[in-house]
C-alpha cells in the first residue's frame, strides 16, 4: 500500500464537496429515477433503468481516515506473515460514506477471512452474512458477494467484496471460518446462482427445488411473463404501485 503525493485533491462535481486524497469517482452525478423515485411507470422494483445520484468511487488511497488505516495495516502485516502480499489478496480498496470495502481476490478469500477472525490486532468475530448482487453487463465481474463483519473486541465494521463471471461462478465458502454463513450462502446460490465451493450443503433454502433460475439477478423475467409462486403472480411493472 502507498500513499498519493500531497497536493490539494481534484475537485469533482458531487455537489460542492472535494473528492477524498487519492479516489478516482466514476463520472458526473446523475438525476436518480426508478424505484421509490419513479416519474414515468408504477415500476418500483429497481429495474427499470435504476440510476444512482453519487457514483462510489472506483478506489481509493490510504489515508483512508478513522480506524479503517489500522485494520489495513494489521491486514497487511497478517497477510505478510502468511507469506502472501497484500495486493495478492486484496485487488482494491473502496472508502464511501463512512464505510471501507476490501475487494478480496476469490482466491485468497478463505485465508484473508482467517486473518480477519484470529488476527489479535483485528479480531473479526462475526460476519452477519454474505449477500449477491448481479452486474448483468459486466462480463468478467457479474456476480459479487458481499459479507459484513464485526469485531466486538474492537468495535469495528468492514465488508469484504468477492467477484466472479457467470461463465464461472465459484466463490469459496467461508463456512469453515464462519459457521453461521451456512444459510446465508444457500440464500445466495439461491437467488443469484453464485457456487460456494466447499459449502457442506448447497441447495436451495427459499425457493422449491424445481425452481428453475435464480430470481433476484436483474435479467430474470419480471411482470409481463408468467411469473409464479405457490399460486401467486408477480404483475407487470406498469401495474405496481408507484410510491412518490
Amino acid at each position: 500500500m502507498t500513499q498519493t503525493p500531497g497536493g490539494d485533491p481534484p475537485a469533482e462535481d458531487n455537489g460542492g464537496l472535494p473528492a477524498r486524497l487519492g479516489e478516482e469517482r466514476l463520472s458526473a452525478s446523475v438525476v436518480r429515477t426508478g424505484m421509490f423515485g419513479t416519474q414515468t411507470t408504477g415500476d418500483t422494483s429497481g429495474y427499470g433503468l435504476l440510476q444512482v445520484r453519487k457514483p462510489p468511487p472506483l478506489s481509493s488511497e490510504p489515508p483512508y481516515g478513522g480506524y479503517f488505516d489500522a485494520v489495513a495495516r494489521a491486514l497487511g502485516s497478517a497477510l505478510q506473515a502468511a507469506g502472501i502480499g497484500f495486493s495478492d489478496a486484496i485487488e482494491r480498496v473502496v472508502v464511501d460514506r463512512g464505510e471501507i470495502t476490501f475487494h478480496v481476490r476469490r482466491e485468497k478469500l478463505v485465508q484473508v477471512a482467517d486473518k480477519l477472525l484470529h488476527d489479535p490486532a483485528l479480531r473479526f468475530e462475526i460476519c452477519t452474512g454474505v449477500s449477491g448482487v448481479h452486474y448483468p453487463d459486466d462480463a468478467d465481474r457479474e456476480l459479487h458477494a458481499v459479507y459484513h463483519l464485526l469485531s466486538i473486541t474492537h468495535n469495528r465494521r468492514i465488508r469484504l467484496e468477492v467477484s466472479a463471471p457467470d461463465a464461472d461462478p465459484h466463490i469459496p465458502s467461508l463456512t469453515g471460518v464462519y459457521p453461521a454463513n451456512n444459510w446465508h450462502e444457500r440464500e445466495t446460490w439461491d437467488f443469484f446462482g453464485i457456487v460456494f465451493d466447499g459449502h457442506p450443503a448447497l441447495t436451495r433454502i427459499e425457493m422449491p427445488d424445481d425452481w428453475l433460475g435464480h430470481p433476484q439477478r436483474k435479467d430474470y423475467p419480471l411482470g409481463g411473463i408468467p411469473v409464479e409462486y405457490r399460486g401467486t403472480k408477480v404483475p407487470p411493472p406498469d401495474e405496481r404501485r408507484s410510491y412518490e
